[in-house]
């Protein structure tokens, strides 16, 4: 069965009408719109034809059609026309945004607060960083009473310090010794990747500092893994009660109890590496717990290798073209705010410090 222009122009209306409306469309309403120019009989046909080619669903008996997670990714994909913003809201959205900014210290909780606003719908910010960090050098010094200083850097050049009690005698040779076998064994490793055969081969190269490489390699995995960790904020989870599909309460309160930092830090992973705003329908998202709803991401970067994520989670019935518009203009403003200014002659600063 062909997906011819008419069936397409049928499937947008119809997508457009039940966003505006909440309730199933049926042939006299998509009849009645200005630019459809075919009888309500015809329609129906076509509307037949989009519910046997997996695009529209017939709700229990009613006559009317609503669209299928299929239906809103062929709309999303092809059908959507742009959303353009007005002037007043470009202005609103650019004056809530900086004046919260400057209000506030926690920038990315205040972000997802006014997103949440201007779209009514639970919206988040996560920060991440652009890829899995790895170790990118290892220096042991030797200090005074016994015991000696780890450095670590990383290959976001974040570098972080710890010192360490001597359990045994090590000479400085020793700790060189030591140094060039986890330069030669661990650097560009994940810390998913720092396994068990891992540690043995460098516990058996370590020489008389052996008995090192434990609390080396653990302190290692704590580095990485923090510098993994997604910050997430979430507001606005309440604005789902507004929505004609959570009117059931024991339905709202179902996603509403499962919506929470875990569900939402996992998101981030998937975003396409070659795509900066993304929607998943439905049961297109990697979370159980939002297969009934949608999910509109996009990332832009903050600097010293992190990416800043914001995104709505809404009903399938969203209106993509508004959300993404929105959400677009504040990654464009955002990713203004933290762009860096370059000063000539200065490098730009990357490095962090800190022992524990």
């Amino acid at each position: 069965m062909e997906l011819t222009e008419r069936k397409k122009k049928i499937l947008r209306a119809i997508v457009n009408l039940y966003i505006q409306t909440a309730e199933p469309v049926g042939s006299k309403a998509i009849a009645a719109m200005p630019d459809i120019s075919a009888s309500s009989a015809t329609i129906r046909n076509e509307m037949s034809d989009l519910t046997e080619m997996g695009y529209l669903e017939q709700p229990h008996t009613s006559a009317g059609r609503v669209p299928s997670p299929a239906g809103y990714r062929l709309y999303i994909d092809e059908l959507m026309q742009d959303y353009r913003l007005s002037i007043d809201e470009t202005q609103a959205m650019s004056q809530t945004l900086e004046g919260k900014i400057r209000e506030f210290d926690d920038v990315m909780a205040q972000v997802s607060k006014i997103i949440s606003k201007a779209t009514n719908l639970p919206a988040y910010a996560v920060t991440a960083p652009k890829a899995l960090p790895t170790v990118k050098k290892f220096e042991l010094i030797m200090a005074e009473s016994g015991s000696f200083i780890l450095v670590i850097m990383t290959s976001h050049e974040l570098v972080k310090n710890k010192l360490i009690k001597l359990p045994v005698a090590c000479s400085e040779q020793d700790l060189k010794v030591l140094s060039a076998v986890l330069n030669a064994t661990l650097t560009g490793l994940t810390a998913d990747e720092i396994t068990q055969d891992v540690l043995a081969r460098v516990a058996g190269a370590a020489g008389a500092a052996q008995s090192l490489v434990p609390v080396i390699v653990d302190y290692t995995v704590h580095v990485l893994q923090s510098e993994s960790r997604h910050e997430v904020s979430l507001a606005g989870q309440m604005n789902l009660l507004a929505q004609p599909e959570y009117r059931d309460p024991e339905k709202a309160q179902a996603l509403l109890t499962q919506l929470d930092e875990d569900v939402i830090g996992n998101l981030p992973a998937a975003i396409r590496p070659d795509s900066k705003m993304q929607i998943l329908v439905g049961p297109e998202n990697i979370a159980k717990e939002l297969k009934d709803t949608s999910v509109v991401m996009t990332r832009f970067d903050i600097g010293d290798g992190m990416q800043g994520m914001i995104g709505v989670v809404g009903p399938t019935r969203m209106d993509y073209a508004q959300v993404t518009a929105r959400l677009g203009y504040f990654t464009e403003r955002l990713s203004r705010m933290f762009a860096k200014p370059e000063t000539p002659g200065l490098p730009e600063a990357k490095n962090e410090t800190g022992g524990e």
